[in-house]
């Protein structure tokens, strides 16, 4: 009997939140699939997101170098950050990740409060990446602990946000309700000449009954008097980014305008930045030199994976973006989490042919975090050799699918 074995697969993962990094994962499923295919060829492409490690894997993929700054964290602390420069022939293009200088994860539990944690740092990152005089910046929207709208990162950059006396505003979306005015005359020089590109998430806007605050605020925090407040705080932002702004378009739910609690129409208004989906920007060759395509193109399959697969993963996810390229190119998708949600089966319908979950008995959360890299392994082995029993079947003589090939 003779089997239609993969010669080319590529692994393109999201990292595991709280567990494995994008690195880690595409690792553990590179060994499963070795395990079953002994000798295949693999090409391992980690996807960064946009979130948490984003500045560290485009670094590693590119020859790029870390630059560690040390900024003012989301809750008023100093916490140590840092920014990427590519390795991009030809231009300096610098990466900024906002979750390393104001990301959820460095907001103690006891102090979620969307209404005080600021962007201020991620301000710091852009000005630091300013000063090393690169032509472009690209900002990596996600895992945020912030509802500010981005007004700490312009306060950063040299902008004055002012109330009806004049009087400058405190760090934090609750001030966004006092602001009235916003004074750009003292904005960082470079600004005007260096493009600044938000990657980021589209589906997310700023304000109203989408907005970031209803959507994402209570994960950071919120109780649902401060969504409401922060709401509106973010929604009178909006009318002063749209009067006193550099930006002529829909600041309130055009989109991206709501990526990284905001981050998105902060930059756009104040500092002329672009709103561009974070996966045309991560994952094409002209600015950070992956070229996603081109490797899909040259494989007999694609694995991906997320931590979780559920009704939200074909909104923006990993696997989600995966499987629009891969489908394009006519190359099947196959997909591993770390758990099944709700509405996980949705997926199929945008071209994953299969889903599994890592998890083959009951266990706690924790236990699977601390068992992730042997449980993701076991999980990719016993795809694989799915994969091959099914290539054995449609290859047997008589079959339908056999005497098509």
């Amino acid at each position: 009997m003779s089997y239609r074995v993969p010669q080319r697969i590529l692994i393109a993962p999201s990292g595991f939140k709280e567990s494995l990094c994008v690195e880690a994962v595409a690792a553990a499923i590179a060994a499963g699939v070795r395990r079953a295919l002994p000798g295949v060829r693999v090409d391992i492409a980690p996807i960064a997101d946009g979130g948490e490690g984003t500045a560290r894997t485009l670094a590693a993929a590119t020859n790029g170098t870390l630059h560690d700054v040390a900024v003012i964290g989301p809750t008023g602390a100093t916490v140590n950050a840092h920014w990427a420069l590519l390795g991009v022939p030809g231009k300096k293009i610098a990466l900024v990740e906002m979750a390393a200088a104001a990301g959820l994860s460095l907001v103690p539990e006891n102090q979620r409060d969307p209404g005080s944690t600021t962007t201020y740092g991620v301000g710091q990152l852009i000005a630091a990446a300013l000063d090393h005089h690169v032509d472009t910046i690209l900002v990596g929207c996600g895992d945020s602990g912030t509802c500010d709208g981005g007004a700490g990162a312009l306060q950063a950059l040299g902008a004055k946000i002012t109330d009806s006396d004049g009087c400058e505003i405190n760090f934090g979306g609750r001030e966004l309700a006092r602001a009235r005015r916003l004074d750009l005359s003292g904005i960082h020089y470079r600004l005007a000449a260096t493009e600044i590109i938000l990657a980021c998430n589209q589906h997310n806007v700023l304000a109203g009954a989408h907005g970031v605050a209803r959507v994402f605020g209570p994960q950071k925090g919120a109780t649902s008097a401060l969504v409401d407040e922060l709401d509106a705080a973010l929604s009178n932002w909006a009318t002063i980014l749209e009067c006193d702004g550099v930006h002529s378009g829909n600041l309130r739910t055009g989109a991206g305008t709501g990526a990284s609690g905001g981050l998105g129409a902060g930059l756009a208004g104040g500092a002329g930045a672009q709103l561009r989906s974070r996966f045309d920007v991560l994952l094409d060759s002209g600015l950070c030199g992956i070229d996603l395509d081109r490797r899909i193109s040259k494989a007999d399959l694609v694995i991906t994976a997320e931590g979780a697969i559920d009704f939200q993963t074909p909104h923006g996810k990993v696997p989600a973006e995966v499987a629009r390229r891969a489908n394009r190119l006519g190359v099947p998708v196959v997909a591993l989490a770390g758990s099944l949600g709700q509405g996980a089966p949705t997926v199929h319908d945008m071209g994953i042919a299969a889903i599994a979950s890592i998890l083959t008995v009951p266990m706690s959360l924790s236990q699977a975090m601390a068992d992730g890299e042997a449980l993701l392994i076991d999980a990719a082995e016993r795809m694989m050799r799915m994969i091959l029993i099914g290539g054995a079947i449609s290859a047997k003589p008589g079959s339908k699918r056999g005497k098509a090939s």
